[in-house]
Formats: structure tokens, C-alpha cells, sequence
């Protein structure tokens, strides 16, 4: 199985195993690809400029740090991506969260998220954190 995680599920994974269940815990473990939005770089970025990230070093040697420490490749933010962004069946207009969804679309991954409004969306599969 080929894995997007959502933005939280990430953080999760590095700041927080403990929140993620056994079940996606081990799908992420056993996937066949893990891969990360550029939005959710981002996402990360602005967590910590308005402290709701506290880290005890630089956001960028935190980033490179977690890169180094789990292999996850880098889902390219594209042209197609954007469009579908536009077009994807998501019950809200949070940009952030459209960019994710079509990006899952886009590149066939499964998007894990705890999400309702992500795992309320169509056109994209989803593992649910639940």
C-alpha cells in the first residue's frame, strides 16, 4: 500500500507514536511508500511560528532530522495537483486539506488522516485514525 499522510499523522508519527493506533501504526510500518505534501511542510512551519509546536531546535534541522529518521518520499505539489485542489469532492474550503486530498488523488495514494471532513471526502481513498 502506497500512504499520504495527512499533515497531523506525520507530526504524530514523530512527536506522538503513542496518539496513532496499532492498526495504522502498522500500515504505516508495513507500506509500501510513505509519502509527505509539500502543504504539510508548510502546515508544520506555521504550527510553529505561532507556538503550537514548541521544539528545542531549528524548524529546519527538526525537518531534516525527521527525513533522516523515516523514509518518506516528497509528494511534488504540481500543476494537476492544483487543479484537481479545485475540483476534489471535500465538504469544506480549507485549502490546506484540498491540496492533501488531491494530492492522494492525483498520485493514487491512500490518504491516513483522523480528519472527519478529509474521510468524509470522495474521489480518493482514505485510512481512518479513528
Amino acid at each position: 500500500m502506497k500512504l499520504l499522510l495527512d499533515t497531523h499523522i506525520w507530526l504524530w508519527t514523530q512527536l506522538d507514536p503513542d496518539r496513532l493506533t496499532s492498526r495504522v501504526r502498522q500500515t504505516i510500518l508495513k507500506a509500501e511508500e510513505v509519502w509527505l505534501s509539500p502543504i504539510s511542510v508548510w502546515e508544520f512551519l506555521l504550527l510553529v511560528e505561532k507556538k503550537r509546536i514548541v521544539l528545542n531546535e531549528e524548524p529546519r534541522a527538526w525537518l531534516e532530522r525527521a527525513g533522516a529518521t523515516s523514509p518518506i518520499k516528497e509528494a511534488p505539489l504540481t500543476h494537476e495537483v492544483a487543479m484537481h485542489s479545485r475540483s476534489i469532492q471535500v465538504p469544506h474550503q480549507d485549502p490546506a486539506d484540498r491540496f492533501i486530498a488531491a494530492t492522494a488523488q492525483v498520485y493514487g495514494l491512500t490518504l491516513v488522516t483522523a480528519d472527519e471532513q478529509l474521510l468524509a471526502g470522495k474521489g480518493y481513498k482514505t485510512l481512518a485514525q479513528r
